[in-house]
């Protein structure tokens, strides 16, 4: 239990290096062995649904992809996720997406905070409603539980964003989904190195090989990141490795991942209206009190496995499971931690996940188009060992210290299993794509509680959920230049186990009465493209009934409720244009989020019964209402080099559920220069990028409905980075 003390940053840059060395050499000795199956032929990599895609839109280009797809979807290319960026955090890229809010919190022990059309927004901490997959392998846990961090961002070959209704179809918990796609070996073999560095005492240093060792394509990644934070008791480090195997053969395909993350980060929680104001990057006195901070590890593996049986028939298979540990010392008052059933002030978690997917598929090219048949079956399961500690020693009325590790309060171990059947059908010809999909998902929880006192009774139990998500997809050429699309389903998102671990009473044991959400969402689109531009526009609805929405929040502690039915309703419109030698970009949404029946709420924790009334009609918390990103990246011909503009404007956001504050609407200018040089086979790479460059002092993130009025994260003021990085490539 001595976990989660952030090291010095002095001098940490050889000794990560190293660890970044020894874990891409362990992934590498724990997958290299299964690679030796098959004999590999020259063969184009396909990717399919199930193993390597989870769900059909196209195996095509990307270009095409998007082009075809009769779904509301973006794809990121490597440049754009990678060139002239830092390689930290999903939030540098992603924010050109319409649809898609993504905000760097300035707090690592959160992560990320993402939501799109409004679902995902209710997260404390890291990412729901949201299902992330790296080269067709879950990134979120069976519950619906995610981390972006542990994405490999500096391997991305290209990131897609699926939103809209055809995003259930790849599960519960599934408002939209976030895949990328790693890097595939490749003869002749690279080797990159690069470090970055700037503002807050920010750095990272990384190297990815990509090569062929026989008939074996291999990629790795390994990276390592540290900060001293943007605010006192905010600093962080985290280690990254990635390895993918993959091998072709003449009817299919074999690919091996394995990644491992680990790290550790100081929480400078959130600040009151008054706090901010009077100095945005100060801490509230609470965080240094309690050192509130989080050690967090995590390992996965996954294997795909596709062969193709003639005639059409193909078969898919996935497998894939990891373990993740975590502990996490909160600000809970020791006063609040009296009572017989209170589960402590410290989290300390260990979770081992797993899961399947058999997929079979019938390809028929007919005269007038493809015809596509798919069905399957996915199963997942998750165990938990959940313990809870007091954050204090000595007399709860005088400790003798605060944010150290106390008695026991909390012992039970908790599992997550799901069992989801599914099936799909997509007829595409130059004209029409119509797809039709099905999927039904059955989730249960069960709590076994082994911390069983006179005070604190056997708080075992179990809870259900099932639902049908039934998915129906158009797309239809009207001219050569213009495409129109649309789509409707229902969605089913249950809560996450960290959602049900809680009640608002203060007491142990999961929280039955929450309920899953159910949704209805439709939308209606077009696509355009020209010689030298693009567009998007696409407006949607979504209703929703039983909306899982934060209940009390106090202390890093959440307890979650259902609030009846929610309206959201919106308009994305995107567009890129080729203007000479200057390349724009542009992305805007509009988002009205309310809530349609009334509920009530608690105004602190614990709370036995809520007591606030809130009024249909109010705005859902956490959602902007408007969002605006527009790039100019400019490579002139005269001067070396691609000069790049950005701004970026977000609209006010509600802080909690009364509407009784909000975090103000912000725009701010980024700007960026990017270099190239090729020696033979060397190349080398810098970039210069100063964001903010106003030096404006805003909110880039609330805490949703935090009970003590500390809602408010700061963003960066002015800062400025650097990085260089340097390729080789062997003949």
């Amino acid at each position: 239990m001595h976990r989660g003390t952030v090291p010095p940053q002095a001098a940490r840059l050889p000794a990560q290096v190293a660890h970044c060395a020894a874990w891409a050499g362990a992934i590498g000795a724990l997958t290299i062995p299964a690679l030796g199956l098959a004999q590999t032929v020259t063969a184009p990599v396909v990717r399919e649904p199930g193993v390597l895609q989870p769900v059909v839109i196209s195996g095509a280009a990307p270009d095409r992809q998007r082009w075809m797809a009769p779904v509301s979807m973006d794809i990121l290319e490597d440049e754009e996720i990678r060139a002239g960026q830092l390689q930290v955090n999903l939030s540098e890229s992603l924010g050109r997406v319409p649809g898609l809010v993504i905000q760097n919190r300035q707090n690592y022990a959160q992560d990320l905070q993402i939501s799109v059309r409004g679902f995902g927004a209710r997260s404390t901490f890291g990412v729901r409603g949201v299902r992330l997959f790296v080269d067709g392998i879950p990134a979120s846990a069976p519950d619906g539980q995610g981390q972006a961090s542990t994405f490999p961002i500096g391997s991305a070959q290209r990131i897609e964003v699926i939103r809209g209704p055809y995003a259930a179809l790849y599960g519960s918990s599934s408002g939209a989904v976030i895949a990328m796609y790693s890097n595939e070996g490749s003869t002749p073999a690279s080797l990159r190195a690069g470090v970055a560095a700037g503002a807050d005492g920010l750095w990272r240093a990384s190297t990815q090989a990509e090569g062929a060792v026989g008939s074996v394509n291999y990629a790795l990644d390994a990276s390592t990141f540290a900060t001293e934070g943007l605010r006192p008791q905010s600093a962080a480090s985290r280690d990254n490795g990635f390895l993918k195997l993959s091998r072709a053969y003449d009817d299919g395909r074999f690919v091996a991942i394995a990644s491992r993350q680990k790290g550790t980060a100081l929480d400078p929680l959130g600040l009151t209206r008054t706090e901010f104001s009077v100095n945005p990057y100060q801490t509230t006195l609470t965080a240094s009190n309690f050192n509130t901070r989080k050690w967090f590890e995590q390992t996965q593996v996954g294997l795909a496995w596709e062969h193709r049986l003639g005639g059409g028939h193909r078969l898919e298979l996935m497998a894939y499971g990891g373990q993740r540990s975590i502990t996490q010392f909160q600000s809970i008052p020791a006063t609040t931690q009296i009572a017989a059933t209170s589960p402590g002030g410290v989290i300390d978690l260990d979770r081992s996940f797993g899961g399947i997917n058999a997929r079979w598929r019938l390809d028929r090219q007919l005269d007038t188009g493809r015809l596509t048949t798919s069905a399957g079956i996915a199963a997942d399961r998750q165990d938990e060992w959940r313990r809870g500690y007091e954050n204090f020693t000595g007399p709860a009325a005088s400790p003798t210290a605060l944010g150290v590790l106390g008695r026991l309060r909390r012992d039970e171990n908790n599992t997550a299993t799901t069992v989801d059947p599914y099936a799909q059908l997509e007829w595409e010809s130059p004209d029409w794509t119509l797809t039709a999909g099905v999927r039904r998902s059955n989730v249960r929880f069960t709590s076994s509680d082994n911390y069983i006192t006179a005070g604190n009774l056997n708080d075992s139990g179990a809870s259900e959920y099932a639902g049908t998500m039934p998915v129906l997809g158009l797309r239809y050429r009207l001219s050569d230049q213009l495409q129109a699309y649309a789509s409707t389903g229902m969605g089913f998102e249950t809560p996450t186990l960290n959602e049900v671990a809680y009640r608002a009473s203060g007491a142990t044991g999961l929280n039955a009465q929450l309920l899953a959400s159910r949704s209805r969402s439709s939308e209606v689109g077009l696509r355009g493209r020209h010689t030298d531009a693009s567009w998007t526009a696409t407006a949607f609805e979504i209703r929703t009934e039983d909306e899982i929405v934060v209940l009390s929040n106090t202390g890093g502690r959440s307890t979650f409720q259902n609030a009846g039915r929610t309206l959201r309703q919106g308009l994305e419109l995107s567009g890129e244009l080729q203007w000479g030698k200057v390349n724009i970009t542009s992305a805007l949404t509009l988002l009205d989020a309310s809530y349609s029946d009334g509920f009530r709420t608690c105004v602190a924790s614990p709370c036995a019964t809520p007591t606030l009334a809130i009024p249909a009609g109010n705005r859902i918390p956490g959602i902007p209402g408007r969002q605006l990103f527009v790039q100019l990246a400019w490579e002139p011909k005269a001067v070396p080099g691609v000069y790049t503009m950005e701004v970026r404007h977000v609209g006010p956001m509600a802080v909690n559920d009364a509407n009784t504050d909000e975090a103000a609407a912000y725009t701010v200018l980024n700007l960026g220069a990017r270099f190239q040089q090729t020696w033979g086979a060397w190349q080398f790479k810098e970039f210069v990028r100063m964001d903010n460059v106003t030096n404006q002092a805003y909110a880039g993130s609330v805490i949703v409905n935090e009970g003590n009025g500390r809602y408010f994260e700061a963003a960066a003021g002015r800062s400025l980075f650097v990085g260089v990085e340097l390729v080789r490539r062997f003949q």
